[in-house]
């Protein structure tokens, strides 16, 4: 792949030693305005999807891409699959998922995540999981992978949220992940996902992180080849913003088209 000079891909970026306990004290120790309307965003569309298709099997296999601390992603799958894949490339992100405890002795108030769950658990679906977190625990499974070597239509449905965009300064990269994500599901599975929108870049403790800056222009032109049904929603940031350096949220949401991957794909 031919880069402009100055690009910082992927394979370039500290990986191994990202911090995921700091970035979720940093991120998601409070439950942000941006993060509560994307949850409702993505609660919606599954809900409205499965409704749609009369059918609310919890039998699929989920994945969520590029998990790192943020287990919320994950939590909006739960009611649908009886697997949930976390998928990571970093190995200290890896290790953490692999940490996790989820006894179900442990519900109650302490849980970082369970202000997430409460709004997911505004729609029945989710309400009727009494114990999310110890659910969560019996569906997980933990892998480290590349995005870029997802076997094509292993899962049923999925998510990837603030993965695409925050791994490289590369609109090349940007779109082969979105490719990369959505052939990793069946046809006609749901998804949804999220991008940081002109996203400059992000610390992590004392390291720094690349991004790509895209609109939801970038992400239409991604999505279109391979889904259909989908939907843009643009989310301002919080006031005030959770960090600095980026403009808003972009989250998509839609269904896999039956497309076949082609040699453009890999």
């Amino acid at each position: 792949m031919h880069e402009p000079s100055g690009q910082v891909l992927n394979e370039d970026a500290p990986w191994n030693s990202f911090d995921p306990r700091t970035y979720v004290e940093t991120n998601y120790r409070c439950l942000t305005g941006e993060d509560a309307r994307i949850l409702e965003i993505v609660r919606d569309h599954f809900v409205g999807h499965f409704e749609h298709a009369g059918d609310d099997r919890s039998s699929l296999r989920g994945i969520d891409v590029g998990t790192g601390g943020n287990l919320y992603p994950a939590l909006s799958l739960l009611p649908w699959c009886h697997e949930i894949t976390l998928c990571d490339r970093a190995a200290p992100n890896v290790e953490w998922l692999k940490r996790q405890e989820w006894d179900a002795l442990s519900e109650g108030g302490a849980w970082l995540w369970n202000q997430f769950w409460e709004i997911l658990a505004l729609r029945p679906p989710y309400r009727s999981i009494p114990q999310p977190r110890s659910r969560l625990g019996t569906a997980v499974r933990v892998e480290q992978g590349n995005l870029f070597d997802l076997p094509s239509g292993a899962w049923g449905i999925g998510t990837m949220f603030f993965v695409a965009e925050s791994m490289s300064t590369s609109h090349e990269e940007f779109a082969r992940a979105v490719r990369s994500f959505l052939h990793s599901l069946e046809p006609g599975a749901p998804f949804a996902a999220a991008f940081v929108e002109g996203s400059a870049g992000y610390h992590v403790g004392p390291e720094t992180y690349p991004a790509c800056r895209v609109s939801d222009t970038h992400v239409r032109a991604c999505l279109r080849p391979y889904a259909d049904s989908f939907e843009i929603t643009l989310v301002d940031p919080s006031d005030p913003p959770f960090r600095d350096g980026y403009t808003g949220m972009i989250v998509a949401c839609g269904r896999r088209n039956s497309r076949p991957a082609g040699p453009e794909d890999l």
